[in-house]
């Protein structure tokens, strides 16, 4: 039998075209707390076995920094990072200048609306697309951008991801004191299964090189690590709280998880995530 929380994912994944989640984003604050995505970015751009003139979409560039990685790794190519935050992309531009980078580009765009005269290489997403509710327009869009034989590389957030974290969080988020913050709130996150996409991508043209669930543990530094964490990344939840509640309802997450998940030897806190892994071709 399927759990509530369960239902309200898969309840969730199905809807099409919804509202973004709300979210403001703090590009430093992020760029200074996204070590464990960094890492996985880094094991996605060793996967591309990159020439050096490729032409790559970073869909969900978030700040830049991993897209100016892959600008590195391709200086007779081209890469443009796009995600759906005017804030990221402000910052990601100034941070990495077209004058000090003249083969990296970034610009607002909608993942679902992905659209381009131009013809890529690589499409490369990572820990970026499970914030979007219609991955079937991902695919189409993906599919429009790609040249023939393209690669489509995603690792995104997928079925059963942090589970151990909502298990802290819904509890919490029913207490009196926040109830009414959390009111009709819709599930900001969508953690698809490989079988979803077994239909979408030979329906969008892509034949499957790689697709699983890959079960990922980050780790944290303490209570502080990962208080810091949910302040950064968990957005849609703790902003829907006021601001002068905010921090205590955060450090009442936090002690919740904790409880259950205390620290180990070295003091760091596990969180045992999934990833939803994706390599394809464009047929």
């Amino acid at each position: 039998m399927k759990s509530a929380l369960s239902e309200k994912v898969a309840n969730s994944s199905r809807k099409k075209k919804s509202e973004p989640a709300i979210a403001t984003w703090n590009p430093a604050d992020y760029a200074a707390n996204s070590a464990v995505q960094q890492s996985w970015a880094g094991e996605l751009i060793a996967r591309l076995k990159l020439r050096g003139d490729e032409h790559i979409l970073d869909v969900g560039c978030g700040n830049g920094k991993i897209t100016a990685e892959l600008a590195t790794a391709v200086p007779r190519g081209l890469v443009i990072g796009m995600d759906a935050s005017a804030e990221m992309i402000g910052f990601a531009r100034e941070k990495f200048s077209v004058l000090e980078n003249p083969n990296l580009k970034f610009q607002i765009t909608d993942a679902r609306e992905i659209r381009s005269p131009q013809k890529f290489d690589v499409f490369f997403s990572n820990a970026a697309l499970h914030w979007v509710d219609d991955h079937e327009a991902i695919l189409r869009g993906a599919a429009s951008v790609l040249k023939s034989g393209g690669r489509l590389v995603i690792s995104c957030g997928g079925k059963g991801n942090a589970h151990d974290v909502f298990l802290a969080l819904r509890p919490e988020m029913r207490l009196k004191r926040w109830r009414e913050f959390f009111r009709r709130m819709p599930m900001p996150y969508y953690f698809y299964a490989p079988s979803d996409y077994e239909k979408w991508l030979p329906q969008a043209g892509f034949r499957i090189q790689r697709l699983e669930l890959s079960p990922k543990d980050a780790t944290y530094a303490g209570v502080t690590g990962f208080a810091t964490w949910l302040r950064t990344t968990w957005l849609p939840f703790v902003q829907r709280v006021s601001d002068d509640l905010r921090e205590e309802f955060i450090a009442a997450v936090t002690q919740r998880y904790v409880a259950k998940h205390p620290p180990d030897a070295e003091g760091k806190i596990l969180v045992r995530m999934v990833r939803l892994e994706i390599d394809a071709s464009k047929v």
